[in-house]
């Protein structure tokens, strides 16, 4: 009995044994082929990262190469000797290219229309500083350029490509930093331009083409929700309710009027029979010729209800088909909208949902 229940011990030890050896020769090889795994994939990242920097080193090289360059403008023409580092940018717009390029602007103007945060910035501008987790330096101009806090950022670049800057100012500013100034005519730069040049002076010019390109795929994809406001007749105005005898229209040359053809609209040939003057960003019209303006389908304009009761109230606007529908987008000065409806290439995908809706809704008005 003894030797029987020896033998069955015996056997069953045996068999844990083999099966421990088997499951230890199982666990070592297992081990083995995760550590030749893991080192596989070190490697692989370890060369992903080699490949990302060596692409990295060849853009900043790439960009490095591009200068000296000179950006001629309409107030004269800029040499920018080295790839700029700290970038001030200053005016309307101007903080969100470098910020789209994913460059952090040391210093920045503050928003002086529209609904502020508390460091005094535009909701698409404060979000794409809140991403990069860094708090905006913010230049108060609304009474002047602020010389002495811009030169205290140190800046190698001041992009202002769109901006209304007199001689005297870009001077000024020009001892401080090169500066990219207006192509051609102040406050008249698009978007498009605005991105482009001040891109250009980074030493990224076919990355800010490449965000032109994105944004109005983006433009593109959003209108065809819309069908019906394809080549509608649209116009900008600028009225006041106290006094209605002398209103603005803005012009193709107001980047708030050139966004419309962005979106598809038409400027009314009543508008562009009353431009004089080409290079005018708006122009002044009496009341009297209000009668004129027959094809206007939308008007865009700032202001609420009571300013479209007072112009149906008043006679002279009867035969202005917007006015008579009440096919207006209005705007006012406290909401986002009115602020975005001069455009930038951050702004643009923030707010092109509720820009189209309004004048999606607006649109429905038209007998």
């Amino acid at each position: 009995m003894k030797n029987k229940t020896l033998a069955a011990f015996m056997g069953i030890t045996m068999t844990l044994l083999i099966a421990a050896c088997g499951q230890s020769s199982e666990k070592v090889s297992a081990t083995e082929e995760t550590a030749q795994t893991e080192a596989n994939e070190t490697n692989s990242e370890e060369e992903s990262d080699a490949d990302t920097q060596a692409a990295s080193d060849a853009d900043t090289q790439d960009a490095t190469d591009k200068f000296p360059m000179i950006i001629e403008h309409g107030l004269g023409e800029t040499v920018i000797e080295s790839k700029p580092e700290n970038v001030v940018a200053i005016a309307w717009g101007n903080p969100d290219v470098p910020l789209a390029l994913g460059i952090t602007p040391v210093g920045i103007s503050e928003a002086n229309f529209g609904p502020r945060d508390e460091n005094g910035l535009l909701a698409w501008t404060a979000k794409a500083f809140e991403d990069k987790g860094v708090t905006p330096n913010v230049f108060d101009d609304t009474d002047g350029w602020d010389y002495e806090a811009i030169s205290d950022s140190n800046p190698d670049i001041i992009l202002a490509a769109y901006s209304g800057l007199s001689q005297e100012e870009y001077d000024r500013l020009s001892e401080i930093a090169p500066v990219v100034a207006y192509p051609e005519i102040a406050w008249s730069t698009t978007w498009q331009e605005e991105t482009i040049n001040d891109a250009k002076a980074l030493g990224l010019e076919a990355e800010g083409r490449n965000l032109v390109h994105e944004t109005e795929a983006l433009i593109a994809d959003k209108l065809s929700q819309y069908p019906d406001l394809k080549d509608k007749k649209v116009a900008f105005f600028w009225l006041s309710e106290d006094d209605l005898g002398t209103f603005y229209v803005y012009t193709q040359n107001d980047p708030r009027a050139a966004f419309l053809s962005d979106l598809g609209f038409v400027m009314p040939d009543s508008i562009k029979n009353l431009i004089t003057n080409d290079q005018d960003f708006s122009i002044t019209v009496s009341a009297e010729n209000a009668d004129l303006l027959t094809d206007v389908d939308i008007i865009i304009t700032y202001g609420t209800e009571s300013l479209v009761d007072a112009m149906q109230a008043d006679g002279r606007f009867s035969n202005v088909p917007a006015v008579k529908n009440g096919a207006f987008v209005l705007l006012d000065s406290n909401d986002v909208l009115a602020a975005a409806s001069t455009p930038t290439v951050l702004s643009i995908p923030y707010a092109i949902d509720d820009y189209l809706k309004a004048l999606n809704d607006a649109a429905e008005k038209i007998q």
